[in-house]
């Protein structure tokens, strides 16, 4: 039969062929860090705000670090970023950033090779790690970005706090009656390392 006279059915089965036979020999994007849930003492605590949800499209405006020894706090790192692009009234409102407190602030690439350097060998520990990882690994193409170990103390804190409805970090800083500056990156970072060390405390 002319091909001219297929119908559209069989082109639709033959796309969708075609589609499974392609995605099936793509080769799996690896995980760009090592989550653990590994006892550490020595860690960094990491925590983002963002321009929005989506890393790569959207941008940090704020990276807040803080250095920990033996659970005590050694350094702090707390820089507001340029992100080239206009702060949306959204998330203003949700982290107090506006587009004139970040407009003469350093881009990300600088901001990213100081935070890698204040890192430096540590494990890094973030609440939902995913969302802050994400946006520190598709900097890749503008820095090169060591390989993490990672700990996530919203998985952590699922399995070892069981009386709350959800393990949003708003949430777990209630329960544990932890003082939090909410959606600011430091106060955030500040949060999750009472959440880490409560939960390294009452972990077997």
């Amino acid at each position: 039969m002319d091909d001219r006279h297929i119908d559209a059915a069989e082109l639709l089965r033959r796309k969708s062929r075609q589609q499974y036979w392609a995605s099936s020999r793509r080769t799996p994007t690896p995980k760009k860090y090592n989550p653990s849930v590994k006892k550490v003492t020595d860690y960094v605590v990491l925590d983002f705000e963002t321009t929005g949800l989506r890393p790569g499209a959207d941008q940090i405006i704020q990276v807040g670090a803080v250095k920990y020894k033996n659970h005590k706090q050694m350094d702090i790192m707390n820089q507001l970023v340029n992100p080239l692009r206009s702060i949306s009234t959204r998330i203003t409102s949700l982290t107090g950033i506006t587009n004139d407190m970040v407009r003469n602030e350093p881009k990300i690439e600088f901001v990213i090779s100081q935070l890698i350097k204040f890192i430096g060998d540590l494990p890094i520990v973030a609440h939902n790690a995913s969302f802050d990882m994400g946006f520190l690994y598709a900097l890749e193409g503008k820095v090169e970005v060591p390989t993490y170990t990672v700990i996530d103390t919203l998985k952590l804190s699922r399995k070892i706090i069981n009386q709350t409805p959800n393990h949003k970090l708003t949430t777990l800083t209630h329960y544990l009656q932890i003082e939090h500056d909410a959606h600011n990156a430091l106060g955030d970072c500040l949060a999750t390392a009472k959440i880490y060390q409560y939960c390294f405390t009452h972990s077997i």
